[in-house]
């Protein structure tokens, strides 16, 4: 069921059993779990069915850190959240991301591979992947062509990696009927968590306040509260809710916002592949991404170089993933980067600000540099590459002093915005050097190419080419104590009674791993554990106006228009 926000009366209190904050992949995988086990819930998202430049508007803030983009274009604040702008990589954290390094600060989690395991399996249904495999062998056989063999890793140092892709779903289009027909939860649109409402010690959230762009406010009172905005946003909910805590909820260790987290990538080093393997597509992002000649059973996979974890252990390295990049004549030109914003502009991809006859202008005025990459991209032909790079994937280090605070600039509904700090430490740098510098020695050392390196990025200022992933995580990390961490095993804020956080900014390690297939796990065991602690006599919400009279639901309500009519088949979501 589905409610548009804007039309609640105002003062109205909203009753229900859990309160999930958020519709990205954590909030509507936990929405659709819940309906399964018949548990009340409201599901809020801050914008509507497709996206809209005033609720963008609302992720805009400072960045004081290393050059970085965080708002437009890097998040969606609609229904689906980032699954929205998501590339559809897929694959489980390798065993030792979860372990504690003691070259790697603060690392570790507090439970192994084991637990998560049974939940990766189930997010192959939800992602629509293929089969729970991911051995590079298995798949080469089900590819069975002569352009999709794995190179030979003769010294042991580099081992190959596969990835899945999801199609990739997006969340707010491919269950959005679910959402409508189910009975048990509620998803209100335009709705934006102002301020979570406590006791008068902090120990237990009653209410969430509610506001939209239009100026309503209402109430939501539940038993059990979920935040799942997203590795920045649920900072920025828990320290702007600080009428009881002056430093915010669950930040009594001066730890929410801290450790903030991105998977860094950086292009490097020029490949010389060796004829017989010039050809090659499972390894080469230009060839691997959605492409039906490296897939298999219905399934499309990527493969990517790893350094093995005996590497990492021998050189006290972080984990990392590489893989080539061919690049095109005309790519990197107006045209080309014009061509490229168009074709997302098809695929209804978020792009603000976009004009689709600006683009048409600039490709008419540089016509060579378009056609020349519009023709590498389709037809693919070898003689248009002009380069082949190694783009390299490392994982973050846990870095205190990475973090996201508050700003003193505020957006339309009068809270602070987010102050962004991201810092990336020496231990990168390296891991950047020796991963390259092993791939390059393997590729040299079986025949498969020659390649010549960058100078090592090791005690020097991060180059102009340093750019994130998107992956926002770390900010609300998992710990056993409330020292080290703001969520416990069970994802609850430590010294609170029903809140919990769902998503990436609970990881505290985050290994070198597309990370969405993870939150939907990690969603998938926290469904389950609230299934444990909450009384099984929980009945559907009801609403209540400001009056005491109860409000019709969607499905009985005229006032509400983005209900069912405008929810039957308007997938004009990307």
């Amino acid at each position: 069921m589905f409610i548009d926000s804007r039309n609640v009366e105002e003062g109205a209190v909203i009753e229900t059993t859990v309160c999930i904050i958020g519709a990205g992949v954590a909030g509507i995988t936990l929405a659709l779990e819940l309906e399964k086990q018949g548990i009340g819930a409201c599901l809020l998202e801050s914008g509507g069915y497709r996206a809209d430049n005033e609720t963008r508007d609302l992720y805009r803030g400072e960045n004081v850190g290393v050059p970085y983009e965080f708002a437009d274009g890097c998040r969606s604040r609609f229904l689906g959240g980032s699954s929205n702008c998501w590339g559809g990589w897929c694959r489980p954290l390798d065993p030792w991301d979860f372990e504690k390094r003691d070259w790697v600060t603060d690392s570790g989690w507090p439970f192994g591979l084991e637990e998560l395991r049974p939940y990766y399996e189930r997010t192959h249904a939800l992602l629509q992947l293929g089969e729970n495999n991911f051995d590079p062998a298995h798949w080469e056989t089900a590819i069975n062509r002569s352009d999709v063999r794995r190179h030979p890793f003769p010294s042991g140092n580099v081992r190959d990696t596969i990835s899945q892709f999801s199609p990739p779903v997006r969340f707010g289009k491919v269950y959005r009927k679910d959402l409508l027909a189910a009975k048990n939860v509620r998803v209100f649109l335009h709705a934006n968590a102002m301020n979570i409402d406590t006791d008068s010690d902090a120990r237990s959230v009653t209410k969430i306040d509610v506001g939209t762009l239009t100026g309503r406010r209402f109430a939501i009172r539940a038993k059990v509260f979920v935040l799942a905005t997203g590795g920045i946003e649920n900072a920025r909910l828990l320290l702007s809710s600080n009428k009881v805590q002056a430093a915010g909820l669950g930040n009594g260790n001066d730890l929410v916002g801290r450790y903030f987290m991105d998977h860094p990538r950086i292009m490097s080093a020029s490949v010389h592949f060796k004829k017989e393997w010039a050809r090659n597509k499972l390894y080469d992002i230009k060839y691997h991404y959605q492409n039906k000649a490296v897939s298999a059973n219905g399934t499309f996979i990527s493969s990517q170089f790893a350094l093995t974890q005996k590497v990492l252990k021998r050189e006290k390295l972080l984990n990392a993933r590489s893989w080539f990049y061919s690049v095109f004549r005309g790519e990197n030109t107006k045209g080309s980067e014009a061509l490229i914003r168009a074709k997302q502009a098809m695929l209804k991809k978020d792009q603000p600000g976009y004009s689709m006859a600006a683009d048409l202008v600039t490709m008419m005025t540089n016509p060579v540099d378009t056609a020349c990459f519009g023709l590498a991209r389709l037809l693919q032909p070898r003689p248009l590459i002009t380069d082949v790079k190694i783009q390299t994937i490392v994982e973050a280090e846990p870095n205190r002093d990475s973090r996201v605070t508050l700003s003193g600039q505020k957006d339309a509904l009068g809270m602070n915005r987010v102050k962004v700090d991201w810092q990336v430490t020496e231990l990168v740098k390296r891991t950047f050097d020796r991963t390259v510098a092993h791939l390059a020695a393997e590729l040299r050392r079986g025949g498969v190419a020659d390649v010549t390196l960058d100078e090592p990025l090791q005690g020097k200022p991060w180059p102009a080419q340093l750019e994130g992933t998107w992956h926002h995580m770390g900010t609300t990390r998992m710990h056993d104590s409330p020292k080290n961490g703001v969520v416990d095993r069970n994802l609850k804020i430590h010294g609170m009674s029903n809140l919990y956080v769902a998503g990436s900014s609970v990881f505290p390690t985050v290994g070198a791993n597309f990370p969405t297939i993870t939150i939907a796990a990690l969603t998938l065991r926290l469904a389950a554990h609230l299934q444990r602690v909450i009384k099984s006599d929980d009945t559907a919400p009801t609403i209540v106006t400001s009056s005491g009279k109860p409000m019709r639901h969607e499905k009985e309500a005229e006032a509400l228009p983005m209900a069912a009519s405008a929810m039957h088949m308007r997938g004009d979501l990307a």
